[in-house]
């Protein structure tokens, strides 16, 4: 047990980088969104706790405590989906608690990539994971909306909560890396600010990532 500890606790964004990565494109090899919705997300939100509890060890203790119990609720709220898959305001607070969650994730992780003065396989895995925590927060964010008024967006398949994430996962994807395929539009001018800032912080992301680390190569020589 200590060993299995001591080995994710060594590899923890190793971890992290597979627990964001098949969260958000595990969608590839499931065509069945119910089942996705009652079963897969809520396996996929354990699998992602896990990967993200030992970048907390012995850090802020009351922030420590405090990121557990919004670790429970996150937890236990897709266990609700099926019964209050009608009700718009349990998704919206269910994506703000998610966007919170993944923000706090996100800011542990840049403390990390700005401190070392160093690069090793951690900074190359904790990069990744910066990017795929910038696309967490951005689809939770935009699917609040989406949940709230659904004219947010047009070219959504609105048919499951599962197609829903899936499609704003795309949409964030492509927004971020400047693709634009023009398929799913933002629809009122909040999503559309939204979209535009969104598209900012991705490229801001790659060139602040990359400054860090050519100085941190650069260090290391």
């Amino acid at each position: 047990m200590n060993k299995t500890i001591f080995v994710l606790q060594k590899y923890k964004y190793e971890f992290l980088l597979f627990a964001l990565a098949q969260h958000l494109f595990i969608g590839i090899f499931l065509t069945d969104f119910d089942f996705y919705t009652r079963v897969v997300w809520p396996i996929n939100m354990l699998i992602l706790g896990l990967g993200s509890i030992f970048m907390f060890t012995g850090k802020h203790r009351w922030r420590h405590w405090f990121r557990n119990i919004h670790f429970i609720v996150i937890l236990l709220l897709p266990i609700g989906i099926p019964f209050f898959k009608d009700i718009p305001w349990y998704f919206i607070f269910l994506n703000i608690n998610y966007a919170i969650f993944f923000t706090f994730l996100f800011s542990e992780l840049l403390k990390f990539l700005i401190k070392p003065g160093y690069i090793n396989s951690d900074i190359i895995s904790a990069s990744v994971c910066g990017y795929f925590l910038l696309i967490e927060i951005s689809v939770f964010l935009l699917q609040s909306f989406e949940y709230y008024n659904p004219l947010s967006f047009k070219g959504i398949d609105t048919s499951s909560p599962a197609s829903i994430f899936i499609d704003l996962v795309y949409f964030c994807s492509i927004t971020f890396t400047s693709i634009g395929f023009g398929d799913i539009t933002p629809g009122t001018h909040t999503t559309k600010l939204i979209a535009s800032f969104i598209g900012i912080a991705g490229q801001f992301y790659t060139v602040v990532l990359v400054g860090i680390l050519i100085s941190k190569f650069s260090s290391k020589n």
